[in-house]
């Protein structure tokens, strides 16, 4: 379960000058996810979609209003939320420090510990990198650089009672078709698995029918909020692209 409530923040100021970066603050922004349930934040560059995940993910605590993820509150709570939220960023290769999948999927557990290696054996598996354990990180293409990032960071949540919540920034950008699709079955693998989820996207075309809420930020606002063909007539006016189904018939039917 996620829960964000009337949340305002701006990244520390300049240090000379005190001066706060706009670009990517947020104001007042709410919003809320259950078990099972995946919701789109939509918007133009800027508009605060990375900042929210942020927030969730207990990178950054909120300067005013609180995120819940699970049974943890922030700003008391910033440090738990990590957690309970995986956050799999937009440049995998800013989260991957490994110099093997094998490395980074064993970071903070021991290699020679048996509890350790089951968790990180069913993780690969999980994600079809059972065959990959060996291979450096750099020959690795993107999309499976996306999914190392995933699996690391599932690895580095704690297991609670509820499933843990996932992030998603970005998650289709720079992946080809048939890496499109496979993002597409995980996504819909942890609806269905009860995971709650938040993915950030620019483009609404790939991801809209496996939605059931469509946030759409602007100026670090929500300008948008409801079930998808409740919004999508009004995307376009904040910098988002109605799909191609919706241009032509004002239907929402499964990309592929």
């Amino acid at each position: 379960m996620i829960k964000v409530d009337a949340v305002s923040f701006a990244y520390p100021g300049d240090p000379l000058t005190g001066e706060r970066q706009e670009a990517g603050a947020l104001r007042d922004v709410s919003l809320s996810a259950g078990p099972g349930e995946l919701v789109c934040v939509a918007g133009a560059n800027g508009s605060g979609k990375s900042t929210l995940l942020l927030l969730l993910a207990g990178l950054y605590a909120p300067n005013s209003g609180t995120v819940t993820v699970g049974p943890y509150t922030s700003p008391r709570q910033a440090d738990k939320l990590r957690l309970v939220a995986a956050l799999a960023m937009q440049d995998p290769d800013l989260q991957i420090l490994g110099a093997t999948v094998e490395e980074d999927l064993f970071l903070g557990r021991d290699p020679k510990d048996e509890q350790d290696k089951t968790a990180v054996s069913a993780m690969a598996k999980r994600f079809d990198m059972d065959q990959l354990m060996d291979r450096p990180v750099q020959a690795l293409s993107h999309g499976q650089k996306r999914k190392l990032c995933l699996a690391a960071a599932l690895l580095a949540t704690g297991q609670g009672d509820e499933p843990i919540s996932l992030l998603f920034d970005e998650p289709f950008s720079g992946l080809d078709y048939p890496a499109a699709l496979e993002m597409r079955d995980m996504l819909r693998a942890n609806q269905q698995a009860g995971h709650t989820q938040i993915v950030t996207s620019h483009d609404l075309e790939p991801i809209v029918d496996l939605a059931d809420k469509v946030v759409v930020l602007h100026a670090g606002q929500v300008a948008l909020s409801g079930a998808p063909g409740d919004v999508l007539d009004r995307v376009a006016q904040f910098g988002v692209r109605q799909p191609c189904a919706w241009q032509r018939d004002t239907s929402i039917e499964p990309w592929a």
